[in-house]
């Protein structure tokens, strides 16, 4: 039975920008189907289109029928009707759509009391056994908790739980596995299948990760500049691709199956010396950077201490590139921190160059230890000042470690851009203008304009849909084989991992488990955890069947 039937929507903004193209699509109860494309592609605008979630003022033609209900047509209480009973959305961000003032319990029995007109003890029942439904350890001590008390895996699940409570006819995914890492991803995407199994669900599953589309969807609608360039059944689509854009997607997708290709080869011929933490060899005569036995523990009144690292140890030679693999929680973002020095370590030692960098205390320490080492975080939005031009954000990083003249800071901005593949109309952009793969390529120039030693990237790539991300790893490989630039790179992506990294430290619980050359750890690994790491990549049935394409 077709559950959703779109037929050729196309919807245009008041100036006459075409947002949608003569989308078609359709749904059947207990189908799921991918939406996949690029940045702007139009995936969102076409699932929200669905909930009557459109933009003040747009103009609409086609027809979007939902359940028999026609969405385009329909009053406003028949969309408030639709969206509390037949249609629920999972957006990409869970700390977004949960109110941080009330409790998980609050947020859960609000839509039953309200909608269903269910009396409190019922929807805390009910709430309750919706949460136990998705898998979570706690349930009954959940309800009474916050949004800041769980994880971002956690608070997914209580998202799910919460699109559930209506028993929708149709779940629309957003991104919902965006930034997770792997084990957690592979979690929350159990929990949908089986919700759809058990629920007779049809699901609209919004990704950029190819990998994940594969191996979750049965159908695939591909979507670029607001049209569908392809769709058809997901082996077909994965193994035989016949439109261009389709297989620039592919090809731009990394795979662990897939052979490595090295990116750039260290200057040195030496290895990346990673010394278990009992035995320290005398560092490495061509180690940039240098970490020793560290060790950071945080405190919380009346609770045990945790242990975010324990006793960390690696090197890293001159323009090498080291991979930190981990779950969420592992200790991978506190290491970075403690290197680029917004943590204090507890023990340990971090020299940079053949320098001390562990503790920098007045000014002129803190500085040369932020010229020696910058970072790249994971949101570059929230990385850079709204309020301020892309080329001003990069001019003040340089201000403030030269004492170079305004025509000079400029032109050196200018050079910058250049560099990351970004032009003059760049540098007086705000932030908001921009796309995220540019936002992510800003954020690299400012942290190279003071040329440092090391470049830490924390999940740099992890919310870029491929053809972006491979354009920002392109840029690093460049910068590596022009500057020798010695890369820390975190990432939850394994296949990223593969593609970037010659060498691959995992962490567990704030402890290295496994260390050595990333085609052996990811090849063969040894540690029951990184194995567990390993199985959790999303993969299709027909893995290893994929076609060759141009």
């Amino acid at each position: 039975m077709t559950l959703l039937d779109i037929s050729q929507l196309t919807l245009d903004l008041p100036d006459g920008t075409r947002l949608l193209d003569g989308v078609s699509l359709t749904v059947a109860a207990g189908e799921t189907v991918g939406l996949v494309g690029e940045s702007g592609s139009g995936k969102s605008l076409t699932a929200r289109s669905v909930l009557g979630l459109l933009p003040s003022g747009a103009v609409t033609t086609g027809s979007l029928r939902l359940d028999g209900l026609s969405v385009l047509d329909a009053t406003a209480g028949q969309v408030l009707e639709l969206r509390r009973s037949r249609a629920s959305m999972i957006f990409q961000d869970p700390r977004a759509g949960i109110n941080p003032m009330r409790t998980i319990g609050d947020h859960l029995t609000e839509g039953l009391r309200l909608c269903q007109r269910m009396p409190n003890g019922e929807a805390q029942a009910a709430a309750l056994s919706l949460l136990e439904s998705v898998g979570l350890p706690r349930p009954a001590e959940h309800l009474r908790q916050y949004p800041h008390e769980l994880s971002g895996g956690m608070l997914q699940r209580v998202m799910i739980a919460g699109a559930l409570t209506s028993s929708p006819h149709l779940l629309i995914c957003d991104e919902p596995t965006t930034a997770l890492d792997v084990t957690t991803q592979a979690g929350i995407i159990a929990v949908l299948a089986e919700q759809r199994a058990a629920r007779g669900m049809g699901m609209l599953f919004i990704t950029h990760d190819l990998n994940l589309a594969a191996s979750i969807c049965d159908r695939v609608v591909v979507l670029s500049a607001g049209r569908v360039v392809e769709q058809g059944d997901a082996r077909e689509v994965f193994l035989h691709p016949h439109a261009e854009y389709t297989q620039r997607l592919l090809a731009a997708t990394p795979t662990l199956s897939r052979p490595r290709e090295r990116v750039v080869a260290a200057p040195s011929d030496a290895p990346a010396t990673l010394a278990p933490p009992a035995v320290l060899a005398p560092p490495a005569a061509d180690a940039m950077l240098s970490v020793r036995s560290l060790s950071k523990e945080y405190h919380r009144r009346g609770k045990e201490p945790v242990a975010a690292v324990v006793e960390a140890s690696f090197e890293i030679p001159r323009g090498g590139a080291l991979g930190v693999v981990g779950e969420s929680g592992s200790g991978k973002s506190t290491l970075a921190r403690m290197i680029v020095g917004l943590e204090r370590a507890d023990a340990g030692d971090i020299r940079i160059a053949d320098r001390e960098r562990t503790a920098a205390r007045t000014r002129a320490e803190r500085l040369a230890h932020a010229r020696s080492v910058q970072m790249v975080f994971q949101d570059p939005y929230l990385s850079l000042d709204p309020r301020i031009t892309a080329g001003h954000a990069i001019e003040d990083a340089l201000r403030l470690h030269d004492s170079r003249g305004t025509a000079d800071a400029r032109a050196r901005v200018l050079a910058l851009l250049d560099q990351v593949g970004l032009g003059e109309r760049h540098a007086q952009a705000q932030p908001r203008t921009l796309s995220g793969g540019q936002r992510q390529r800003v954020a690299i120039a400012r942290a190279l304009a003071i040329e440092p030693d090391v470049l830490v990237m924390d999940e740099a790539t992890s919310a870029l849909d491929v053809s972006v991300q491979a354009q920002v790893l392109a840029v690093v490989e460049r910068i590596r084989r022009e500057r020798g630039l010695t890369v820390l790179f975190i990432s939850h992506d394994l296949a990223v991992v593969r593609r970037v990294c010659e060498q691959t430290v995992v962490m567990k619980t704030g402890a290295i488990v496994e260390r050595g050359r990333t085609e052996e750890i990811l090849d063969a690994p040894q540690h029951p955890y990184t194995r567990l790491l390993i199985d959790s990549v999303p993969r299709p049935e027909w893995e290893g069947e994929r076609s060759a394409t141009p």
